[in-house]
């Protein structure tokens, strides 16, 4: 596996991700997605909206905006509370975000710290600024929230928000998803779309960054009916658990099936034990190391106080142990939140008992489409030293370029163009006449195209091609004629 900084590179120089205008500096913590980084991020979200979205019963859809009331995040408590603490240097200036710069320093859980006990670790180790080495001030909170105005006026009235999460309008616009969706519980909403975040010091490439996507989805409940109807589904899933006392006692992750978890009280609530084992099984189905993953419970001081129980799912990746996805059982707090602050209710009728009932959110299943995006190329990075190159081993329905077409010498680029004009309409394909053919594979390894079709001087005779496996070399002879079929299979 690569280091961040090589995978940073790698993506620059193949023209999958860019520091946003670099001709001017760049900007911290914001990216540009070239040619291939575009087709890649486009290819999760596709893969995403149709794995919780198209193929379930259960799941709606929605957009919402990106800048919305500001009474949304003062009803949500983002407002007042949306913090992380800072660590300023007395001399230089430079500000660090306190619980990234103590783990680093003493390799500990850090989140979820107060500012005393902050406080109390950096005087205890006579920590001090990274770049100048001298104190710290004393550590503050810092809203993460990026404002801006609406409208012609400059004061409070027009103050807004570029919202820090996806979720939020979920909740404001339930009752109407609900009524237009004819959905009744248990049902999800599901959301993609931009998010911001002010972060104190972005790091890692894509992993923290300012600007981002989310793939997101609340699923409510009826919270006298907590049962969840598709966990013979995924009770024999195995997962890598790294619960609460374990992490108190110093233990190390264990692999358990879904049925084992609950049955131990591991995980407490059915639906948060099938969403956890679903989304790992996403990931997997697209090509993802299973190994690479595992489920670690917040501890006490890191769960929100809203939250009864909150699990993350997370990755291995070269700088450690890092979340994915995070998953609170939220119960009704942002419901009754709404409620409360919109002086509207957003209860449903239940049918059978004939009652009105606010739902649970027992699950929501938050992912972080650049961190998927950089699962996904961690995964499939391969330094092949047999052939010199990078190989890109994605999976077809990810990969950018679905197929390759080449000539073998460029007195067949009529031939493969023909070829190239045939299968264009219907699979992502590159047209590459420049080099050797081995120049040509060797590149198409590298942008993580599956297939490589050829046509050379016995296509003239025989009216077939030779498709090239990505993965394995392995080359075959397919009719033209059956081509597109054959690919289209494959990819």
């Amino acid at each position: 596996m690569p280091t961040i900084d090589e995978l940073a590179a790698f993506c620059k120089r193949k023209g999958f991700v860019y520091p946003t205008a670099e001709i001017y500096g760049g900007l911290s913590g914001f990216f540009d997605f070239g040619p291939l980084g575009a087709e890649l991020k486009s290819n999760i979200k596709k893969e995403w909206w149709k794995f919780h979205v198209h193929q379930r019963d259960d799941i709606v859809g929605m957009d919402g905006s990106i800048i919305t009331n500001p009474k949304v995040w003062d009803a949500s408590g983002h407002t007042a509370h949306f913090e992380d603490l800072m660590l300023t240097c007395s001399k230089c200036g430079q500000k660090v975000r306190a619980d990234q710069f103590l783990e680093q320093a003493l390799k500990m859980q850090a989140e979820g710290l107060t500012a005393e006990e902050v406080n109390g670790l950096v005087k205890k180790h006579k920590l001090t600024c990274p770049s100048c080495k001298s104190a710290f001030r004393e550590v503050q909170p810092f809203n993460l929230m990026f404002s801006t105005m609406v409208g012609p006026k400059e004061d409070s009235s027009a103050k807004a928000y570029l919202r820090p999460e996806t979720a939020q309008l979920m909740f404001a616009d339930f009752k109407l998803v609900a009524d237009n969706a004819r959905m009744k519980l248990p049902f999800g909403i599901a959301q993609m779309g931009k998010a911001f975040r002010n972060e104190i010091s972005p790091r890692d490439f894509l992993f923290r960054s300012r600007e981002f996507e989310q793939m997101e989805l609340e699923f409510f409940i009826n919270p006298k009916d907590p049962k969840c109807p598709f966990l013979d589904e995924v009770k024999e899933h195995i997962l890598l658990v790294c619960s609460e006392e374990m992490q108190k006692k110093g233990d190390a992750p264990k692999k358990m099936s879904v049925a084992d978890a609950l049955r131990k009280g591991v995980i407490k609530a059915e639906w948060h034990a099938y969403w956890l084992a679903v989304e790992h099984q996403w990931f997997i189905s697209l090509g993802a190391n299973p190994e690479r993953f595992r489920i670690r419970q917040h501890v006490q001081k890191e769960r929100s106080h809203y939250a009864s129980e909150t699990w993350d799912l997370e990755y291995e990746f070269p700088f450690g142990w890092k979340e994915l996805l995070g998953m609170a059982n939220r119960a009704d707090f942002d419901m009754q939140q709404h409620m409360k602050s919109s002086k509207k209710d957003l209860s449903l009728f239940d049918e059978e008992t004939k009652q009105k009932v606010i739902p649970h959110v027992v699950a929501e299943p938050s992912l972080g489409v650049e961190r998927a995006f950089l699962v996904f190329l961690f995964d499939a990075y391969t330094d092949d030293k047999e052939r010199g190159n990078i190989v890109l081993k994605l999976s077809p329905k990810l990969a950018p370029i679905k197929v390759g077409v080449f000539s073998l010498v460029n007195k067949l680029n009529e031939e493969a163009k023909k070829v190239y004009d045939l299968i264009r309409n219907d699979i992502f394909c590159t047209f590459d006449t420049g080099g050797s053919i081995g120049r040509r594979y060797a590149r198409a390894d590298e942008q993580g195209i599956p297939y490589c079709v050829t046509i050379d001087f016995d296509t003239l005779k025989d009216k077939a091609v030779t498709v090239r496996d990505r993965d394995t070399t392995k080359q075959v002879r397919i009719k033209i004629s059956e081509l597109k079929s054959y690919l289209l299979a494959k990819c």
